[in-house]
């Protein structure tokens, strides 16, 4: 068996033979727990089927293990200067191909057409924390062929992830990923396990994406307008975001009646809605916005 990459003193070994520096603005910690790379592994239910997308591979550590377990990994990294010591650590595998890009100026579903076949792959990946969302939003919001995506964020944010209605993690991220996919909190793992230490505990999360989207709604972009809009301001009531956040034409007896219709009550915070309140009340205002923007529209031409 090839000896693991993902242990401290190998990985110190690595980073010194090539003078490499750790870069605070792409967010690099490299995992040095092989055990943990194996739960992920497990958690992602690699099998050797699997086509498998990395983002971030660092210096190879959680891409061996892929690679050990599915029938190809494609990862892609950010940082030219690591592309060498990939070259150099996974000489030995012939089932994975480096990408030098920016993940989020990368064609997914054009790399998954090129290296799978068009069919679906599954994602894994140690997100750096300052772009998780936008990588996370990037991946759920485009339909580009992914099954699932099990990564290692914040702990805070994979809390938030799968919060449910009512609860102090709850928010407009809760809602957007749980749109799109089944969301599965898989482990803990402490800043030991990582070089350098983070100062704040990880998680591993799993996201299935869902055949279909879990509520539909008339307008989606206005859907998620309404949901961002009710969590602006925490501590206040539905109605008074809307009223004042909201961006609507509508008054406040129109947008009561628009609550009623959805069955909600008006003193209620945004906080204790369901995504598929969200979805009854979205569609509601925007039938009435519809309605009113029609009839100014036929009142300005008479």
């Amino acid at each position: 068996m090839i000896p693991r990459i993902a242990s401290p003193s190998r990985t110190k070994e690595i980073i010194e033979a090539n003078g490499f520096y750790f870069k605070k603005n792409f967010g690099q910690n490299f995992l040095i727990d092989s055990n943990i790379l194996e739960r992920i592994a497990d958690c992602a239910g690699i099998t050797e089927n699997d086509c498998v997308l990395e983002i971030g591979p660092g210096i190879g550590s959680l891409t061996q293990v892929l690679a050990e377990h599915a029938r190809k990994v494609i990862a892609v990294e950010i940082d030219d200067k690591l592309i060498p010591i990939l070259a150099q650590t996974l000489k030995d595998y012939d089932n994975i191909k480096i990408v030098n890009q920016d993940v989020l100026k990368t064609d997914i579903a054009q790399l998954i057409a090129e290296e799978n076949d068009g069919k679906p792959i599954k994602v894994v990946a140690n997100l750096p924390y300052y772009i998780t969302t936008p990588i996370l939003m990037e991946l759920l919001e485009k339909p580009n062929g992914i099954a699932s995506l099990t990564v290692m964020v914040q702990r805070e944010v994979a809390e938030r992830m799968q919060a449910e209605a009512g609860s102090k993690d709850y928010g407009a991220l809760s809602l957007c990923i749980q749109y799109h996919a089944a969301a599965k909190l898989d482990m803990i793992v402490p800043p030991s396990c990582f070089m350098p230490r983070p100062k704040v505990d990880s998680a591993v999360i799993t996201l299935t994406i869902l055949p279909e989207k879990s509520v539909s709604a008339q307008n989606e972009a206005f859907l998620f307008h309404i949901i961002r809009c009710a969590f602006s301001q925490r501590r206040k009531t539905l109605l008074n975001t809307l009223r004042n956040q909201g961006e609507l034409s509508l008054s406040k007896e129109e947008i009561l009646s628009c609550m009623a219709q959805a069955g909600l009550e008006e003193n209620i915070r945004g906080e204790r809605l369901s995504l598929a309140d969200f979805a009854a009340l979205s569609d509601a205002l925007w039938i009435c916005e519809k309605k009113k923007t029609n009839g100014t529209e036929a009142e300005s031409r008479v």
